[in-house]
């Protein structure tokens, strides 16, 4: 695994042991920022069940201007691929439970253009993430959210701001899902 493109291009990113991490493979997050394109630059990201930090150090090496990563276990890892990478003065780096930390966040005012939410596969995780990103004021109007499931988990929760732009089958395992906030909030409709 490795940064794809950018101030980092070519920079390989340490991986855990184990199983209980799962990376986003290189040619899906080739993809995926193929997608996004110049919605990168410039931009404020949080990484959510950020494991390596691979997909926030992509967008950091793109041209992102800063990225909270946040994880249950691996921020030491994470810490080592944005020194290695040379993002680590555009990384802010979290050790805690993600839902817990959205809500902190979102309690200190921190706003957010882009969203990359990866956690592990068939636990319901990504649709509790996304309930909550779409309740709570932690993205700015038009943010981008980008979640990663299983191919076969495809129950999408009622959402009220987010807005499903665009879904992408990779193989027989990964499903993109990108979703996009409303331009206008809610206190301008009226």
């Amino acid at each position: 695994m490795r940064i794809i493109t950018g101030t980092a291009r070519g920079c390989k990113l340490k991986t855990p042991k184990g199983q209980d991490t799962r990376p986003t493979a290189d040619r899906i997050k080739e993809s995926l920022f193929n997608i996004l394109g110049s919605e990168v630059r410039e931009r404020i990201v949080l990484d959510l069940f950020a494991g390596t930090g691979n997909l926030g150090l992509e967008a950091l090496s793109r041209g992102a201007l800063h990225a909270v990563f946040v994880d249950q276990s691996t921020d030491r890892l994470i810490h080592e691929n944005a020194e290695h990478t040379r993002l680590s003065d555009k990384s802010e780096i979290f050790r805690g439970d993600v839902f817990l930390f959205m809500k902190r966040l979102q309690h200190s005012g921190r706003m957010f253009d882009l969203v990359f939410c990866d956690p592990p596969y068939n636990k319901m995780l990504w649709q509790r993430a996304l309930v909550l990103l779409d309740t709570i004021n932690l993205l700015k109007p038009g943010a981008i959210v980008i979640v990663e499931h299983a191919k076969e988990d495809c129950d999408m929760p009622e959402l009220g701001n987010l807005k499903i732009i665009r879904n992408q089958v990779y193989g027989s395992t990964t499903q993109i899902s990108i979703l996009k906030k409303s331009e206008v909030s809610e206190g301008e409709l009226l």
